[in-house]
């Protein structure tokens, strides 16, 4: 009996049973998360009243036309400052064409009258013609202003003297040729001006 005991092994003992707590007492159900039937959840922010949108829209508006304005002033400066940069750059080409001009006039002033021209000079008589064609189809004309009434605009005056017979403030004598472009002068002529005569003359 006692072998038979010594080779049985002694059951361990019992833990006491724990006690389960109950999963519906400690989950909530989804009735108690969810909001009662026909109640609605209350708004962070009441809605805006129309005569506040209205403002809002007449703001927005306003706005909307300055920066059109400014955009469309922007668009017509812009276009202006390149419309004057291309004539800048035309006009200085033209004097330029203006100044060779000058020089071949006064070569060929040099040519005496009545005499057969040489070679040489019916060449440049040739050029100039050309040159002076071409300022033409620009719209670039020269000005004779002998005999006409002074204008500030198209003449630049370098002297004024009393001449006999003629009315003050005529150009009696040109000394360097003007040339206008359209309505503007692109080179004021240089001339003597007619002043009234002195007292007692």
């Amino acid at each position: 009996m006692s072998e038979e005991r010594k080779g049985r092994r002694a059951a361990p003992p019992r833990e006491p049973p724990q006690e389960r707590a109950d999963a519906s007492a400690e989950l909530p159900g989804p009735a108690a998360d969810a909001p009662a039937a026909g109640a609605t959840a209350p708004a962070d922010a009441a809605p805006a009243a129309p005569a506040v949108l209205q403002e809002d829209a007449e703001v927005f508006k306003d706005r909307w036309l300055r920066a059109e304005a400014e955009l469309q002033n922007y668009r017509r400066r812009a276009a202006r400052e390149r419309e004057e940069a291309r004539r800048g750059a035309e006009e200085g080409v033209m004097l330029e064409i203006i100044a060779a001009l000058d020089d071949l006039d006064r070569a060929l002033a040099t040519v005496p009258e009545g005499e057969t021209p040489e070679p040489w000079v019916q060449g440049v008589r040739l050029v100039a013609g050309r040159l002076t064609d071409f300022l033409a189809r620009q719209g670039v004309v020269a000005q004779d202003p002998l005999g006409r009434p002074f204008d500030p605009a198209f003449h630049e005056a370098v002297l004024e003297m009393a001449v006999p017979g003629v009315e003050p403030g005529r150009v009696t004598q040109v000394l360097l040729k003007g040339w206008s472009r359209g309505t503007r002068a692109l080179r004021a002529a240089r001339v003597v001006v007619a002043s009234a005569p002195e007292a007692g003359a």
